[in-house]
Parts: C-alpha cells; structure tokens; sequence
C-alpha cells in the first residue's frame, strides 16, 4: 500500500488540482477506517501515516517553515517541533506502563531475555547488511541500522493483542527495551553506523535520556499518582500519540522530499525485507530455542515492529532528519501493514497458551 501511495504521489504530483484530490482521497479512507471495523479498522493507523506521506509531499513546501507571523516562531524550521512531539509521545507510551510491567520479567525471564537478544541483534544487523547490499547513500544506510537499533513501540503490544498473542510478555518486552534503548541505541549505532555518520557516544545517551527516557518516566509516575482518576485517558492517550507521529511524518517528509523522489522505491524495498526478515528471524530464533508457538510468535512481533517515531526524532537529534529521518518514516507503515497481515493470520490460526511457559520461561 505505502508503495503505491508513493507512486501515485510521484505520478501526478505535477498534475493541476492532483495533489488536493489525492489528499482529500486519502483524508477520507482514513476517517473510514476510523470509524470502520474489521480489517479496515485494524490498518487505522497505518493509513493515517500513509495520509500524512501523501501530504508531506503533495504540499512540502507549506511544511518547511512557520508562517512569519506564527507567535513568535515565523520563519524557522517547522522540524523544531520533532522533539518536543517525541517526549509527548514517549510521555503517553508512559502513562500505559505500570511497575507491574516489569516485575512481571520474574516469572517469564527467558522469553523476555530472548526476545530481547533478538531485539538489539537480529534488526540492528539485517540493518546494516541491507545498507550495504543496496549500496544505498550514506544518509539513508545509516537511518536503516538506526531503525534497526531502536526498540519496540506500543504498534507490537497492539499487534500481539490482534495476534492472541502473550500480550504480558510484550508489553513487558517492550518497556525494558525502551529502558535500555539510551543505552545501546548509541553502542550499535557507534559500532555498525560509525564510519557512515558522526556519532557522539555519550551525548547521543543524553539526548535519548531526556527525550525517551525522562517522558516515559514521568508517564510511569503519572500513571501510578493519577492515572487511575482519569480513566478516560485509556481512550485520549494513544490518540496523542498517533496524532504526533502523524505531524512528525507529515515533516519529515516534506523536508526530504527531494531524496524521496530519488530513492523512494528502493528505500520501500529495503524496509520491506527488513521487516519480514526481523518477523521471521524472531520467530525461527525462537522456535530453535525450543521455546512453545504463543512464546516465538509475540518475540516475532517484538522483534520485527520497531518505535519508529523514536527513530525519527533522534535523526532530528542528530541534525540529519532530511537523510536519517526519512527511513523511519518509511519503515513504520511497512512493518504495520506486514504486522496486522501476520498477526490476523494467526489469530485465525491461534494456539492454547502453555502455562509452564508463562511460569518458567
């Protein structure tokens, strides 16, 4: 789907009244699938973020800047907005954690272990395999190790829940991902992304501590001191978060507009086999540890749905978003298309939880 989108893009562009047709087209899809169900339903997400590529660069020039009378902001770069969005979202990811989250790692260590294993191995090195075998510029081959170096997002515990998957272990697997991400994040990209891109180590770690890990943080004490008050957050919170990946979308695309029209369809194929090899690795790697169906299918989805968002403002971080940025960007709705295809296949095909798993794993 998001190839398409972005031929069509490419296609008519150029077309009088094309651009405000084909936005409007893809506005409307999207409020379907809002208010649809089923199949559609499930793809929401992801065609809301194909909306924004299609009006990221239907209408990129409007996404540069701030109008010059804006508040106060005219004139500069609208991509000032990337990381305050980022510590908003990373904020609401927060607010759906609780202790329990991670306390829940003692009764099922191995599976978290090994999910997590494959977590900063199998993505971050497919990554950096893929840059080089598509001799893709040096911008864009290091965006794909980036977002292979990320962790998990909230799209994996959706998909796990879609899937009937062990939701608990994901949610669990995802926290402590994101927990560790200011520290190994910086670690794989120094040594898989360092002879592409500057990477300064420790000021890399500081900068993901203050707009990852700080958000998630005061979102984990936000949920514990209030969040039981405002049960209507439950509905609200992952409606902030889409709402800023979709700005951070819309922005990146547009300031790389330009590299996208050159690259675009290589880049598509690309993050396509990076995130059917993160699925399939995960599942396999898992199945060769003799670890039970419900176990190597939620470590699959883990494994092969990465926090693209968070990928897209550390690229912002890294002053490289035109480059860097745009993989993510790319990347998210691939791995959501390819993960809701797997994940109702098994829930057509779902398996009985074995409990042993759960208790000694």
């Amino acid at each position: 789907m998001f190839a398409i989108v972005f031929v069509i893009v490419l296609a008519i562009g150029k077309t009088a009244g094309a651009p405000h047709l084909l936005t409007g087209c893809s506005v409307g899809l999207a409020l379907a699938a809002s208010m649809g169900q089923g199949l559609l339903r499930q793809l929401n997400f992801t065609i809301w973020i194909a909306t924004g590529v299609v009006v990221g660069m239907a209408f990129h020039g409007s996404f540069i800047n701030f109008p010059s009378w804006f508040f106060g902001l005219g004139d500069r770069e609208l991509t000032v907005l990337f990381i305050p969005v980022l510590q908003i979202i990373m904020f609401a990811m927060g607010t759906t954690l609780s202790v329990a989250d991670f306390a829940r790692v003692f009764k099922m260590p191995g599976g978290v272990l090994i999910g997590l294993a494959c977590q900063f191995t199998i993505m971050p090195l497919v990554g950096f395999s893929l840059a080089h075998a598509f001799d893709l510029p040096v911008g864009i081959a290091a965006g794909l190790v980036l977002v292979g170096s990320s962790p998990s997002g909230l799209a994996s515990n959706v998909m796990a829940f879609i899937a009937k998957a062990n939701v608990a272990m994901s949610v669990t697997m995802t926290a402590f991902s994101t927990l560790l991400a200011p520290l190994l994040t910086p670690l794989l990209m120094k040594a898989l992304a360092g002879e592409m891109v500057e990477i300064d180590v420790p000021a890399m770690m500081w900068s993901m501590t203050k707009i990852v890990l700080l958000p998630v943080l005061a979102g984990l004490i936000f949920h514990h001191l209030l969040y039981h008050r405002l049960k209507w957050l439950d509905r609200v919170m992952p409606v902030v978060s889409m709402i800023g990946i979709l700005i951070m979308t819309v922005l990146t695309v547009a300031v790389g507009h330009d590299k996208l029209l050159q690259i675009g369809l290589l880049l598509i194929l690309a993050c396509i086999i990076h995130s059917t090899a993160g699925f399939s690795l995960g599942y396999f790697v898992c199945k060769a540890l003799k670890r039970d169906e419900l176990t190597c299918r939620t470590i699959a989805l883990e494994v092969g749905l990465q926090n693209s968002g968070m990928a897209a403002g550390l690229a912002k971080s890294l002053g490289k978003i035109a480059t860097l940025g745009l993989v993510p960007i790319v990347f998210g709705p691939v791995m959501n298309i390819i993960g809701s295809t797997l994940a109702n296949w098994w829930r057509s095909h779902p398996v009985e939880p074995v409990t042993s798993e759960s208790k000694e794993s």
